[in-house]
């Protein structure tokens, strides 16, 4: 076989020179002799970054009985980097909570080794294992390998969404109901809606165990499910002296107590802790600093969430509580939880606009319609604020840590 050349890349070498990891080097990684697709794919993003324009157009690839879960990219500059012409992208379900082992992960490198680029992202901002770059012609050889070892494509165009869960009560005493049991089922129920695209737009499940929310539900689902306790928080007081004792009483005044953001929390003066439980709004702050000593209550369950978005039409947007909690305990709860999901998705199909996100329906034909529509009834523990853009602008930054470390070098 003829050796492919390597395309100067000047502007993606330089991108190596700092001082982390850089995402081109891997690409190196895979441009080899037998893998010319990786080379020509570092030529055409060389000269992408030349011209300050993108090559990549769509279409229409798939395998058979599927709507979606293929991203196709078809190169406009295929004549001067042919190898890379075709570059699709297979999105495939995770497990839930992320849960895998070696010999699994072995043999999905196997695979895309054998029919496409070698490049795998783990995972996507759609929470999908992202098997990147493959020719249209292995597209279903690809697939029919990957479903073999067990795994499923997953959401792609106006569809149900593959859904995310954190790894829950596999790994975390945080975790406040079954994430992936919710997660799993909810997403066995209505995967027609995701294999099949029939809906205006996108829409998203996630599942968080607790207020950490460590799958960004809250900012990024349509339907978030998320963890809470609607009793007391459990308070092993010699933990927190045993705390207090090692941190000392500044430090945890200074870092637990008056960061609370109700001020429920006091400590006492024999280092004992008073919780104001009716002010408690489960930002899990203090959990999370005494996890030895503080804990979730025992009356668990979910807080839903509708809405969450990125930037489209109005604007980032954080889920809006319709449920404020919900009790995930036995079959009936979780099957009551399904049911919920389904209403939305039915009424989401039926009254949304085409493009048109779940958080931007409801802010176009109002909170109350939309939950008449759903069967849910209105509690005043349903609010839209305090909400924000959950994105931070991070240019400047550097700026303002010189001059913290100068303040520092003249102290």
């Amino acid at each position: 076989m003829a050796t492919k050349e390597m395309h100067p890349t000047p502007m993606l070498d330089d991108l190596e020179t700092g001082p982390w990891p850089s995402f081109v080097t891997g690409l190196k990684r895979l441009a080899t002799d037998d893998n010319p697709m990786m080379v020509d794919l570092l030529g055409q993003l060389e000269h992408s970054y030349e011209t300050r324009l993108g090559y990549w157009k769509g279409g229409t690839v798939g395998v058979f009985g599927y709507g979606g879960g293929i991203i196709p990219r078809f190169s406009e500059v295929a004549e001067k980097f042919p190898e890379s012409s075709e570059f699709h992208t297979l999105r495939v379900m995770p497990p839930p909570g992320f849960h895998y082992d070696s010999d699994t992960l072995r043999k999905m490198c196997d695979i895309w080794e054998k029919h496409g680029s070698g490049l795998i992202a783990f995972h996507g901002q759609s929470g999908d294992i992202m098997f990147q770059g493959c020719t249209t012609e292995n597209v279903q050889k690809a697939f029919d390998d990957i479903n073999e070892l067990g795994f499923d494509l997953g959401g792609a165009g106006p569809a149900l969404r593959t859904a995310a869960s954190c790894v829950g009560h596999a790994r975390c005493e945080m975790s406040c109901f079954d994430e992936p049991r919710a997660h799993r089922q909810i997403i066995n129920t209505y995967l027609d809606d995701m294999h099949r695209p029939s809906l205006p737009y996108k829409f998203k499940f996630k599942f968080s165990g607790c207020g950490n929310d460590c799958v960004n539900s809250v900012q990024r689902a349509d339907f978030a499910v998320i963890g809470t306790w609607r009793d007391d928080m459990k308070v092993d007081q010699d933990e927190v002296k045993a705390y207090v004792a090692k941190k000392g009483r500044k430090y945890t005044i200074d870092n637990v107590i008056s960061r609370c953001p109700t001020n429920a929390l006091s400590l006492n003066d024999d280092d004992s802790l008073d919780v104001d439980n009716k002010s408690c709004v489960r930002c899990m702050h203090c959990l999370n600093l005494m996890t030895k000593a503080l804990s979730p209550g025992d009356d668990k369950g979910a807080t839903i969430l509708i809405g969450g978005k990125r930037t489209l039409k109005i604007g980032d947007l954080m889920g809006t509580v319709i449920v404020p909690f919900m009790p995930l305990k036995t079959e009936e709860d979780y099957e009551a939880l399904n049911d919920l999901g389904g209403r939305v998705i039915d009424f989401f199909a039926e009254n949304a606009l085409e493009h048109e996100r779940t958080g931007e329906m409801i802010e176009r034909i109002g909170l109350a319609n939309f939950l008449e529509g759903i069967g849910v009834e209105i509690d005043p523990n349903m609010i839209e604020h305090p909400r924000t853009n959950p994105y931070v602008r991070t240019d400047g930054w550097d700026e303002e840590a010189e001059k913290w470390f100068a303040r520092k070098r003249s102290a």
